[in-house]
């Protein structure tokens, strides 16, 4: 009998000690996932070219009037893609109001998607999108060749397109903003050109 209470508790105590293992490799993972993600916009290859001219649309805006995105305004244009069942977009929502906010002299933030106006419409206000333009067209979604959400795209103030890629958090977001400063296409792009240029 007592030997039976003792493997008891040996068992238990092996139990114990796999659960605590798991847990800390779990956040183990956690951690790495977060050192390894990349810095900046993930660029896809499709669509029109970085330094090439940004395609011109007028569009309607979600709330009324028309809004024309891709032409020269002297000032930088950020086309967010989004759809209102991305969780992911949802996430970087409240990044995209305190860039606007942080960026308001210079920039001007689009959020574009493409569906049922209806949803769309009951998304903008129930995630408080008032400040943004709002616009769907699928024309704009197809001549970007968006396959992939969130994505986005910097439009310079002389209406090129200055960055451009798959965007998952405020560091690759705030990357387009660099890379467009900076005269690459993204991050990417300039680890690249520095590789080749040191190799």
């Amino acid at each position: 009998m007592a030997s039976l209470i003792v493997s008891n508790i040996v068992l238990w105590v092996i139990v114990i000690g796999l659960i605590l293992t798991v847990l800390a490799l779990a956040r183990q993972v956690g951690i790495l996932y977060e050192r390894i993600t990349p810095v900046g916009a993930l660029t896809m290859d499709h669509g029109p070219k970085v330094g090439e001219p940004a395609p011109q649309f007028t569009l309607d805006n979600l709330t009324g009037g028309s809004l024309t995105v891709g032409r020269a305004t002297g000032r930088r244009q950020l086309l967010f893609f989004l759809a209102p069942g991305c969780p992911v977009c949802k996430k970087l929502l409240p990044i995209l109001r305190s860039l606007r906010s942080a960026e308001r002299a210079t920039l001007d933030v689009t959020l574009a998607s493409d569906g049922d106006m209806e949803q769309h419409r009951s998304f903008y206000h129930r995630e408080k999108l008032a400040p943004f333009p709002y616009v769907l067209s699928t024309d704009l979604g197809m001549t970007y060749r968006i396959s992939k959400l969130p994505y986005a795209v910097m439009i310079g103030p002389e209406g090129r397109i200055s960055a451009k890629g798959l965007v998952n958090t405020r560091e690759q977001i705030e990357s387009l903003l660099q890379a467009s400063e900076m005269g690459v296409g993204s991050l990417q792009d300039y680890m690249s050109r520095t590789e080749r240029q040191e190799g």
